[in-house]
């Protein structure tokens, strides 16, 4: 079998983003399971990098045992990027030269769509993650009969582009992480000739917390909700934090707020002593975390997967999530693993269940795990990807000969 190349923006070993943790994750179980697997990207270092600049030198690198192909990255206008990014973002009336100059103006690498184009026989598919950027959307123009997307889907506006409908209406297959990402892109794109299935990705399963490691070195013995991830606007943390400062006021109990990752956020006097930010923590101490909070609450509007969600069932803990992201709602009530508000009544009402409900707490976290272990576990994951891909080059094949 030929090899497959995996299409990505930027790739490191230590970028933490959603998208290329999956595709680390992803490409390593392929390559252990005997699948010939490379990475084509540019050499930009990462999302928060300039764009312009070429970090990585070109030419192939090894990561982990699997070849990384790095191209350089055309230059691009950064003012006719961010205009038209606004207008795609703020106007319902933009144009199809918004939309070129937001893909032609973005991540694009001219010499890996060349690249492509002249060695495409080598591969027997493309697999693009996520759906946003130049290098999908140029790469997918390039050999739309050998492209595989998976997309990462929000319900945002950049989704709703002209040009993406065209495209992926032209390519083999489209892999989603969660119902709710296949019924958006169901209800965006014509997928009518397009080989489409909710596969997931994969988390690994191997380890455990320790609720009593974790009190006595961050000496927090009140119960807490967890907050895991980016400190960020973009992950709804803001209002996360509005909401507790609401609770602490309603509420006389000495229940805390934890915040572990990167990044930076304002905390109101009112409640800086009852929220603790720990910034990054080694993994051991995240997983830790988890087994010693409450609750995990994962607030945020735009998710295609969750790996946080996971991690904390993984470790028997329970999940709050913000209703209006359908996916984490989704994941919520197919695993029985936790509890969903819409505003903050509901909020508050979550939070006191919780503490009030010690036995159905605990089965929530339960629960969790157990569909995590049957549904992304990364043996179970591999296989139903290497079942997907091997129809796709199955039917590829077929069409080929009766040409």
């Amino acid at each position: 079998m030929r090899k497959i190349g995996f299409v990505i923006p930027w790739f490191a070993e230590d970028i933490p983003g959603g998208a290329e943790s999956a595709l680390r994750g992803l490409t390593q179980h392929f390559y252990q399971a005997g699948v010939k697997v490379e990475i084509l990207t540019t050499c930009v270092k990462e999302s928060t990098a300039d764009w312009n600049v070429n970090y990585y030198p070109a030419g192939i690198e090894l990561i982990q045992n699997i070849p990384v192909r790095r191209f350089k990255v055309k230059k691009r206008d950064e003012g006719k990027f961010n205009f038209a990014m606004s207008n795609i973002y703020s106007k319902p009336d933009f144009t199809l030269q918004d939309e070129d100059i937001f893909l032609n103006e973005m991540v694009n690498s001219t010499e890996l769509y060349q690249y492509m184009k002249t060695y495409k026989n080598d591969y027997e598919l493309f697999v693009f993650i996520p759906y946003l950027f130049g290098t999908t959307y140029h790469g997918i123009s390039v050999c739309p009969e050998k492209a595989v997307l998976i997309p990462c889907l929000h319900d945002e506006p950049f989704a709703y582009l002209n040009r993406f409908k065209e495209v992926f209406q032209k390519i083999r297959g489209m892999v989603f992480l969660a119902k709710p990402e296949s019924d958006l892109a169901s209800r965006l794109y014509s997928l009518g000739s397009v080989e489409t299935k909710v596969l997931g990705i994969g988390v690994d399963t191997d380890f455990t917390g320790n609720k009593i490691n974790f009190v006595e070195k961050y000496k927090i013995k009140d119960p807490f909700i967890l907050y895991a991830g980016r400190k960020d606007k973009g992950k709804n943390i803001d209002l996360l934090l509005q909401y507790f400062e609401e609770y602490k006021k309603r509420n006389s109990n000495n229940l805390k707020l934890v915040l572990v990752g990167g990044g930076e956020v304002d905390i109101s006097p009112n409640i800086v002593s009852d929220v603790y930010d720990l910034g990054y923590v080694p993994t051991q101490d995240k997983y830790d975390a988890y087994a010693a909070a409450l609750v995990l609450c994962q607030p945020s509007k735009f998710e295609s997967f969750s790996i946080v969600i996971m991690e904390s069932w993984l470790c028997r803990r329970p999940v709050l999530v913000y209703e209006p992201c359908k996916v984490t709602t989704y994941f919520a009530k197919e695993a029985m693993g936790g509890l969903y508000f819409n505003n903050y009544f509901e909020f508050e009402g979550c939070l006191n269940f919780f503490q009030c409900h010690n036995k159905i707490t605990d089965m929530m976290g339960e629960n969790g795990r157990e569909y995590v272990l049957n549904n992304f576990a990364w043996d179970v994951v591999v296989k139903k990807y290497n079942e997907f891909f091997q129809k796709i080059i199955a039917n590829q094949s077929q069409e080929e000969r009766e040409i």
